[in-house]
């Protein structure tokens, strides 16, 4: 990933970097001290989480004291950590907001409702507002970007791994897309080996999920936001090695 970001930086002018890391484990589930410090080496400034947030306990105590972190905000009050933050991009604050999912997902709190209760206060700070939501159907990303329209900067959709081709700017000025994609093993099924993804649908058993092996691949998408926060542009980048 390193190698593609540097590269992709040299090509583009790239003020921020957020990366959706919750699976950037070397066993591919949840998110180690080691992965997250690469993740910094390689040009990542904010990371964001999802629902395999608590696979790695040794992350704990980093998502309350790194400010550089998200974890969805509409988990329990009490969980460690913050479901927003701020940094200063070329003298500007800008804000990043992790969010949840509900539908085959969990139970957790109302994105919406929370997503409203964040806005009253982030919308008075800076109006450039960047949201991961961390769900798995397109129909509840999709309600949710147009419940947001005009109200934050993008909309950007995780989880399912599999880059989609819908990203546009909604009318009111906020970029989309349903799924940001997987950066990892390209050859595999959402990165895991095939053989026991295949056989698991076969016979419905539980089996050991290992990362594929082989060449990589990079998703992301670039975004062009102008001076009131509204996005002019929204551009998929997908690379792979070989």
């Amino acid at each position: 990933m390193a190698e593609q970001l540097n590269q992709l930086a040299k090509e583009e002018t790239i003020d921020l970097v957020v990366a959706n890391a919750e699976n950037a484990a070397k066993n591919g589930r949840g998110l180690t001290i080691g992965a997250l410090e690469e993740l910094y080496d390689a040009g990542v400034e904010i990371v964001t989480l999802g629902n395999h947030t608590w696979d790695q306990k040794e992350i704990y105590n980093r998502l309350d004291e790194d400010g550089r972190i998200c974890r969805p905000a509409n988990f329990h009050a009490h969980a460690p950590g913050h479901g927003y933050l701020y940094c200063e991009v070329n003298g500007k604050k800008v804000a990043v907001m992790n969010l949840i999912g509900r539908t085959y997902m969990g139970l957790y709190d109302s994105p919406f409702q929370k997503a409203d209760e964040l806005l009253t206060e982030i919308r008075e700070q800076t109006p450039y507002i960047f949201v991961d939501f961390h769900a798995e159907v397109t129909s509840e990303k999709l309600a949710f970007a147009w419940y947001l329209n005009g109200k934050v900067s993008a909309v950007l959709g995780t989880h399912t791994h599999v880059q989609t081709a819908d990203e546009r700017i909604l009318q009111g000025g906020t970029a989309y897309i349903t799924d940001v994609g997987m950066t990892g093993p390209r050859d595999g099924i959402i990165g895991l080996k095939k053989g026991p993804m295949i056989q698991k649908f076969i016979d419905q058993l539980p089996n050991k999920h290992e990362l594929e092996e082989g060449p990589r691949q990079f998703s992301a998408v670039l975004i062009t936001v102008d001076e009131a926060g509204k996005s002019t542009a929204i551009r998929r980048i997908w690379r792979s090695e070989g």
